[in-house]
């Protein structure tokens, strides 16, 4: 056990860990701070043991690498649960709620989510409409996996299938609702990320080039799995609504909407096959 006239209480321990965050230019060492913490268990004033002092030492290793929290944590909140979160799908965040709260704007018994990685939209979407059915796609098996623990999770896994494909490739429809957020950063944007975003998977978060190739392929084939009247809303990013506003309206979708997120940025472009 560590000597307990070595140990720093609490408050002594929080502002310890702040401070080595802060000094490795980690932002929100405050909160982080806390966070890490609480997760290994040494919150409160109580000596330290070795094992527990060991984790803590741990985990703020793995944050001052620029590690993200929600990989360190292995979850992330979004909408109404926590999410089971790895290095294998990209890192549901508040931004995306914008697709879900306007997709529950219409009907829909069945959705599709194109890659769906944690499933954190599909198992949303189920777990507002108990009567509805959905299909997650993603190349990752690995995000499957992650998707399925998170679908049984949320209790929807009964209403929903996850099929390994590359966009509509595998997909059976009709789908009254289709929904994505797919890889929208440029090439260019990439060399600007931040380091918590570089752990995760690169194919979702880059198609590469102008970041506009997934959007062109979801558009040229979405007409022909949605159901009369369906819709599409995909997910977008800075800049971008324009062009994929143009691609909807080549697609020959109606009533083609842009959605901002909180922070009043374009979030989401949305459509509706004609009737």
């Amino acid at each position: 056990m560590t000597d307990p006239a070595q140990t720093p209480d609490a408050q002594q321990l929080l502002s310890d860990v702040r401070q080595r965050l802060e000094a490795a230019g980690v932002p929100d060492a405050v909160r982080d701070a806390a966070k890490l913490v609480q997760a290994a268990g040494a919150e409160d004033a109580a000596p330290l043991s070795d094992r527990t002092a060991a984790t803590l030492e741990a985990l703020v290793a793995r944050r001052i690498a620029r590690e993200p929290m929600s990989h360190i944590l292995g979850r992330r909140a979004f909408w109404m649960h926590d999410f089971v979160v790895t290095p294998d799908v990209l890192d549901p965040r508040p931004d995306t709620e914008t697709l879900v709260e306007a997709a529950l704007e219409g009907a829909f018994d069945r959705i599709l989510d194109l890659g769906t990685g944690s499933g954190c939209i599909l198992a949303s979407l189920l777990h507002e409409r108990p009567r509805a059915r959905g299909v997650g796609t993603d190349l990752s098996e690995a995000a499957l996996a992650v998707a399925q623990q998170n679908l049984a999770q949320v209790g929807v896994a009964d209403r929903a299938e996850l099929i390994r494909s590359d966009w509509f490739t595998a997909v059976q429809g009709p789908f009254d609702l289709i929904v994505s957020n797919p890889p929208y950063i440029t090439a260019q944007e990439m060399e600007d990320l931040s380091p918590e975003v570089l752990h995760e998977p690169t194919m979702a978060l880059t198609p590469g080039g102008d970041g506009l190739s997934a959007y062109r392929a979801i558009t040229a084939e979405a007409g022909r799995f949605l159901t009369s009247g369906g819709r599409l809303l995909v997910e977008i990013g800075a800049g971008q609504a324009g062009d994929v506003v143009a691609m909807f309206q080549r697609a020959g979708l109606r009533d083609i909407r842009v959605l901002k997120d909180l922070p009043g940025k374009d979030r989401v472009v949305a459509g509706q096959k004609s009737t």
